[in-house]
């Protein structure tokens, strides 16, 4: 005799495709044995907002790990290309002193002015660049903590710790799902590797695991085990499946408020239906080819993350609340060699990211869509790593960690178009004007889903917790439409 796990292992792989994101659609209970948490029932169906400002329905963030140089990409400082060569003439924060120097570095790069907004952008990012009127370009980031993994908590689950959940958590566990079949919230990884903190970027923390984010592979197949045998395709599988669901009801019968067992009850129904749904969802064969190619998918440069742009497309299109597209590790991390590192990291970016924002317009679901490019934090205006290299050779050199001033865009869901918010000083290595927090950014991310902070909140040890616990937090209204 089998057990339950060696049955499902064996015969059907459908256990591993039981993605977390819709493990329970009904009648998942948070445990009440953990955590001092008050028994109840949590599940993924839609859910209406706290107030009706809500205009979002749901968001795709493309999360650029490692940190983006905003005073070559989306800041332009003349004082900078003035003093290159120079001493910075100021105090200045350095991440790596051992590989810092004072001598300032221009942009090598030129900016020139984009769309009806005149929006200056760098000749990097030319596609981005043709979405200006589309977008809000925040100057004015902040998070402070001058470190790749606080930082990233902190934009990610609004704190400088780990094991909280993340934005797309908060999200899904606020709002539910408009897919019954297909998960709540989605994580789309590159293949060249998971970002800085792994898993971290899209856990569902101390919140049930119905709200984690679900990988999709970034290659195929992206969902491994989504097909059962052939000896057990149809009716077959169905008189399997209902045999497992009777032996697994008598034994839930004899353990009542055993929570996880009731999930994976559901989640055999869920995989089911994802055989069907999931396959669907991600075959961009029955795109047209002109999608194809404003995606960039028709270039070996651009095909890997245009293909997920534009997976990621068609699953908001299909009612999946959040998805998050990631860069591999390190990225955008341009200590050394930034003049061919940033260049190439834009290159396998800038054509889908924009494209997404295009397609979505064009299908009338970016009012209704959220969609965020940046990273963790900016680049400092100076020198890094110059190495023993004689002055003026910049070949190796890169810029260092700067998360007191830097940049990134949003669009759509009630965001404002062709608009530029906020500064950073004349050298752009701090915030001065009109500065966003990661909790302001995220107060503001939830108003815009109809999501009140103090509402949207999980009683833990006898406390509510939620995703905005500073009290200076606000919602930029500066930024909306």
């Amino acid at each position: 005799m089998i057990s339950r796990r060696q049955f499902l292992d064996k015969g059907y792989g459908i256990g591993a495709i039981a993605l977390a994101s819709l493990l329970k659609e009904q009648g998942l209970l948070a445990n009440p044995e953990v955590a001092g948490a008050t028994p109840h029932h949590f599940d993924t169906l839609p859910k209406p907002p706290h107030h009706g400002f809500g205009k979002a329905k749901a968001m795709i963030s493309m999360f650029m790990q490692g940190g983006p140089s905003h005073i070559d990409l989306f800041d332009p400082k003349p004082e900078l290309t003035k003093l290159d060569g120079k001493d910075f003439p100021g105090d200045i924060k350095f991440d790596d002193a051992a590989g810092a120097s004072r001598e300032v570095m221009g942009s090598p790069w030129k900016f020139s002015k984009h769309g009806q907004s005149g929006t200056e952008m760098s000749e990097l990012i030319p596609h981005m660049g043709g979405i200006a009127d589309e977008i809000s370009l925040i100057r004015s980031m902040h998070t402070g903590v001058n470190n790749h993994g606080q930082s990233i908590y902190a934009l990610l689950n609004g704190t400088i710790l780990g094991g909280r959940p993340t934005l797309g958590s908060w999200i899904t566990y606020g709002l539910g799902s408009e897919n019954r079949d297909l998960p709540a919230y989605v994580a789309l990884t590159d293949p060249r590797g998971l970002p800085v903190l792994g898993v971290d970027n899209f856990s569902n923390g101390w919140l049930p695991s119905l709200y984690q984010g679900t990988v999709i592979r970034p290659k195929e197949p992206r969902i491994l085990n989504l097909d059962p045998p052939l000896s057990l395709k149809g009716e077959a599988q169905k008189r399997y499946l209902s045999f497992v669901d009777r032996l697994n009801q008598e034994h839930l019968e004899e353990r009542p408020g055993e929570n996880e067992l009731e999930a994976r009850i559901h989640s055999f129904e869920l995989a089911a239906r994802m055989q069907v749904a999931a396959k669907e969802a991600l075959d961009i064969s029955q795109e047209s080819e002109a999608t194809k190619k404003l995606y960039g998918i028709d270039q070996k440069e651009t095909e890997e993350f245009g293909t997920r742009c534009l997976i990621a497309r068609r699953l908001v299109e299909r009612g999946v609340r959040f998805v998050s597209l990631f860069t591999g590790n390190q990225t955008w991390d341009n200590h050394s060699s930034i003049l061919t590192t940033l260049p190439a990291a834009c290159k396998y970016v800038d054509k889908p990211a924009a494209a997404l924002v295009i397609d979505l317009k064009q299908r009338g679901l970016l009012d209704s869509t959220v969609v965020h490019w940046g990273g963790e934090m900016g680049r400092l205006p100076v020198i890094q790593n110059r190495a023993g290299a004689k002055k003026g050779d910049r070949a190796k050199v890169g810029r260092d960690h700067n998360t007191y001033g830097f940049s990134m865009w949003v669009a759509g869901g009630g965001f404002k178009a062709g608009h530029v918010h906020g500064a950073t000083d004349e050298f752009g290595h701090h915030a001065v004007d009109k500065v966003v927090n990661h909790f302001d950014y995220h107060a503001t991310l939830l108003h815009l889903f109809g999501l009140d902070p103090k509402q949207l909140v999980y009683k833990r040890n006898g406390l509510p917790l939620g995703l905005v616990e500073n009290p200076e937090a606000r919602v930029v209204n500066e930024l909306l439409a």
